[in-house]
């Protein structure tokens, strides 16, 4: 088994290409060991010591370090991932749900024809581009003209994440959509 291994822009994430189907679709973030029991393989990276949070995307790993340099928690990092997909153990527990990614959104119901435009948008031209960077951004809400975005993986932290946000997004939302004003980030 080989895997690749890709800089982010964000210098504390890292992403890994298993060559394989790690989800296939959706996202899965765990910021904590705690919040890793339905998956077996972020339950096994939070126990590489210097491991902070673990992002899980259709075909790719991305993990972000608490302290360390890459060249010490990378081989430990490759080889937890190569043991856990040669033990043929799946990487989600047979009890975890799909995640909703329409859970907690919020917009005024006179607002849905903007919504579906935004959503579309983020779809189609910036979550492709966010997931080359080992990250995910999401829809979380529309109010008065500011979009709500809530950004994952390698994206959560990234010093460069306001830039995306403020120079790449929200002028392309503004160009797509006049309404749109602001983009702003939100927890989660």
């Amino acid at each position: 088994m080989f895997i690749q291994t890709e800089a982010t822009p964000n210098p504390a994430s890292l992403k890994f290409l298993p060559g394989r189907e790690v989800l296939g679709k959706g996202t899965a973030e765990y910021r904590t060991s705690n919040e890793a029991v339905d998956s077996p393989l972020a339950e096994r990276l939070f126990a590489v010591d210097g491991v902070g949070g673990v992002f899980l995307g259709g075909d790719f790993i991305t993990v972000t370090k608490t302290d360390g340099e890459w060249q010490h928690l990378k081989p430990a990092i490759l080889g937890t991932i190569m043991e856990h997909f040669m033990s043929g153990q799946p990487v989600m527990s047979a009890g975890a749900g799909e995640p909703d990614e329409h859970e907690g959104e919020f917009y005024d119901e006179a607002d849905a024809e903007i919504v579906v435009t935004i959503k579309e948008l983020l779809d189609t031209r910036v979550r492709p581009a966010v997931a080359q960077d080992g990250g995910d951004i999401t829809f979380r809400g529309y109010q008065n003209g500011t979009v709500f975005l809530y950004m994952k993986g390698a994206c959560a932290g990234c010093p460069s994440s306001t830039a995306t946000l403020k120079h790449g997004i929200q002028n392309l939302l503004r160009h797509f959509v006049p309404e749109v004003e602001h983009v702003e980030q939100v927890a989660a």
